[in-house]
């Protein structure tokens, strides 16, 4: 039963003469009047981050009819995310776009970047806006690539000793090719995502490690190769 205060209720009625419904968003390819959370489909991601700023995650979640089907969770700059981001893949399937919202997904920057998907998926601004049918479950894995993996870039810099090169996409870096005039001309890293692969197929460590090893850039025409967190 709804109260009604007493100036409400000796008003006259009058008609609401507009009344459209709500405005349609696009939905794999089609336009939805989103009513109801079973109204919503869409495929996206979303970043968040604590309070202390000390860490950020990237969401990415696939939706179908309200429910979230398909959940990736990648964490960095904070050792206790990566136990958060194992419950909330737990959590998160099977769960409707408002649970997951008001559920608590252990870690704030997990919180914040499910409140950025839903605002996203409700508006109408997923990725799969305009794919007919969306993307399948499973498309969240294709983000990381061969070897299944995280894509991350770590650099460092000092104004007294310059930019160190850690981890790119390629790997992890093992050595950085520097000209006559000590600039960085490419590197060297090792896939460790490659590597497992190989340590799984049979091979011994070293001989992975060394069939994981590639390089980028000028390599072959650098003066010095340093090791990057020895040097």
């Amino acid at each position: 039963m709804i109260n009604y205060s007493h100036e409400v209720e000796t008003m006259c009625p009058i008609a609401q003469g507009v009344a459209h419904g709500a405005a349609p968003i696009p939905e794999e390819a089609k336009w939805i009047k989103a009513t109801q959370i079973t109204d919503i489909n869409g495929f996206t991601h979303g970043i968040g981050w604590c309070a202390p700023q000390q860490g950020t995650c990237k969401l990415t979640l696939n939706v179908k009819e309200g429910v979230i089907q398909e959940a990736l969770v990648e964490t960095i700059g904070c050792s206790g995310m990566t136990h958060s981001a194992a419950m909330a893949a737990e959590i998160l399937p099977g769960r409707t776009i408002l649970e997951a919202l008001n559920t608590d997904l252990v870690c704030d920057a997990i919180n914040t970047a499910m409140r950025e998907l839903f605002l996203q998926i409700v508006y109408g601004r997923s990725q799969s806006a305009f794919s007919e049918d969306g993307l399948t479950v499973g498309a969240g894995l294709e983000d990381l690539g061969k070897g299944l993996r995280s894509q991350v870039g770590t650099m460092y810099g000092t104004l007294a000793k310059g930019p160190r090169y850690l981890e790119m996409t390629d790997g992890y870096v093992t050595g950085i090719a520097l000209n006559e005039d000590k600039e960085i001309i490419g590197y060297q890293f090792v896939n460790f995502g490659k590597m497992m692969d190989f340590i799984k197929a049979g091979d011994d460590a070293n001989t992975a490690f060394e069939k994981a090893k590639g390089q980028y850039g000028r390599v072959q025409d650098a003066v010095e190769i340093i090791d990057p967190r020895k040097k």
